[in-house]
């Protein structure tokens, strides 16, 4: 899938905003200046999206989470400021991540600070559209938990990435309620409470140790 050219990008402009909604929240792992928390209005993130390299595999695709138009929705993440020496090489980077192996293509959109006194500014964001072939679609809680359980890929574990989102919203964004995330959760922790596997009150790192 084509993706935005750098110099495109960057025309009459000294620096570029990256917004970031999945894995981006928590492993950038590209340079940037700096980094706000807020959020993009007119979409929601679900977990519709298909895997086969970073959390899953050819056989077992793994699920992760994409952007789907909703006019009263919001979503919150993070955006990432990247100046113009930094925006070729970090571009390039999210070009194999987001686009060559994870399916996405690129959008501009407003992304709007939490922090008070900050202006709205475009941002660059990465969404997998239903004609993507590792899309997967829209599925129950208990369905995409059962396969998030079983899933890994290069990256690491599929829990990994449903762990670590869950985690960013409740340290950054305390008081969003974000509903098909947090049940999502909550239906992976059923899976094991059922089997008798998760008895501690820290159930986030006993998640992190079946890993």
């Amino acid at each position: 899938m084509p993706t935005m050219k750098p110099q495109d990008i960057m025309k009459e402009k000294s620096s570029l905003w990256i917004f970031g909604y999945g894995s981006l929240v928590w492993k950038p792992d590209f340079e940037f200046k700096r980094r706000k928390i807020g959020h993009i209005k007119g979409y929601k993130r679900r977990f519709w999206h298909g895997d086969d390299f970073h959390r899953g595999d050819k056989e077992k695709p793994g699920r992760v989470v994409t952007l789907v138009a909703d006019e009263e929705a919001c979503t919150w993440g993070v955006a990432y400021e990247v100046t113009e020496c930094q925006a070729e090489a970090s571009l390039q980077y999210l070009n194999t991540r987001e686009v060559v192996l994870g399916g996405y293509i690129t959008k501009m959109v407003e992304f709007i600070p939490k922090e008070r006194g900050h202006g709205s500014v475009l941002a660059l964001v990465y969404i997998a559209t239903p004609d993507n072939p590792i899309y997967l679609g829209p599925a129950s809680d208990k369905e995409i938990a059962a396969q998030i359980v079983t899933c890994r890929g290069n990256t690491g574990h599929n829990i990994e990435y449903l762990v670590r989102l869950a985690e960013f919203m409740r340290d950054y964004c305390p008081e969003v309620e974000d509903e098909h995330l947090f049940s999502i959760e909550t239906a992976v922790l059923n899976i094991f409470n059922n089997c008798g596997g998760l008895k501690s009150k820290d159930q986030k790192s006993m998640l992190l140790e079946v890993m």
